[in-house]
């Protein structure tokens, strides 16, 4: 493999003419310019240069390299340039993963700012199930990721974990309810109801059960949607009671009660994931503090 230095070298003594005046600009001694082309040339196998005169020119093997070394100048110069771009926070791209519910609530001001603050750093937001969005981040598929958290779940090496908020549910009901007449709810009410399921197998549903067995029940899950919209649907068409997240509510149906529920409240935790090694990237500081905040209003 050539030696990209000895190129620049070369490049240096046939542009001024001289060994002594690649020298001088370069700030070598001209026995060091003279050893790197001699290097240069046992590598390649061909000479370089020639003597004319007090000078030297290139053969056709020398200008050649001196091309490419152009074009190599120019590249390095660009690569540089970019570099600093991305260390600036000026250029790059985001990769995020996160959930429906996050999007309009947690994630568009989030991107906003990022996008008034880096200009040219495009960003790339991409819908994903939270238990495939860590293992993303993990293996470098996506920079940070917005997923829900169990307070004992394993820490993963490498990941930062940042908690957002604590997004608590809040009981759905048909808007005629008995139950709809209060302000809170004890979870208890709810034991002997048809329930509608709003979430999936997963870490969001585990808040529920895990209430409910608290509150001394099971919910009766006669149906279900893993759409917040259709199962608010349900909800008003009689089919049952339902527990969906606040940030889940921001579209309510007007069929339907939303009321607080206590003794206890389930919550989600919600959480940004990122890599450790990535946080040195100015854009994706700022997205995180700006998850944090759009999260704290």
């Amino acid at each position: 493999m050539l030696d990209v230095r000895r190129m620049q070298v070369l490049r240096a003594v046939i542009t001024s003419g001289s060994v002594t005046a690649a020298a001088a600009h370069l700030g070598y001694t001209p026995s060091a310019i003279s050893q790197q082309v001699s290097a240069l040339e046992k590598e390649t196998g061909t000479v370089l240069l020639e003597r004319v005169g007090r000078g030297v020119a290139p053969t056709a093997a020398g200008l050649l390299l001196t091309r490419y070394a152009d074009v190599i100048s120019r590249h390095l110069a660009e690569a540089e340039t970019a570099l600093a771009d991305l260390r600036a926070g000026r250029a790059g791209r985001l990769s995020l993963r996160y959930f429906a519910s996050v999007g309009p609530t947690l994630l568009a001001p989030a991107l906003a700012r990022v996008r008034r603050e880096h200009p040219g750093v495009a960003i790339d937001p991409r819908l994903a199930d939270p238990d495939d969005a860590l293992a993303e981040v993990a293996r470098g598929d996506a920079d940070l990721a917005v997923v829900v958290r169990r307070p004992d779940e394993a820490r993963h090496p490498g990941i930062r974990v940042v908690h957002l908020s604590d997004d608590a549910y809040r009981a759905v009901l048909p808007s005629g309810h008995p139950l709809a007449a209060g302000r809170v709810i004890d979870l208890a009410d709810l034991a002997g109801e048809p329930w509608v399921g709003s979430e999936p197998p997963g870490p969001c549903l585990t808040p529920i059960v895990d209430a409910c067995a608290a509150a001394g029940f099971s919910p009766d899950f006669v149906t279900t949607s893993e759409d917040y919209a259709t199962a608010q649907g349900f909800v008003a068409a009689g089919l049952g009671v339902s527990l969906i997240p606040r940030l889940g509510l921001s579209a309510r149906h007007p069929g339907v009660a939303v009321r607080r529920v206590r003794r206890p409240e389930p919550v989600r935790a919600i959480h940004a994931v990122v890599r450790a090694s990535a946080l040195d990237q100015p854009a994706l500081r700022t997205l995180v503090e700006a998850l944090r905040a759009s999260a704290g209003q």
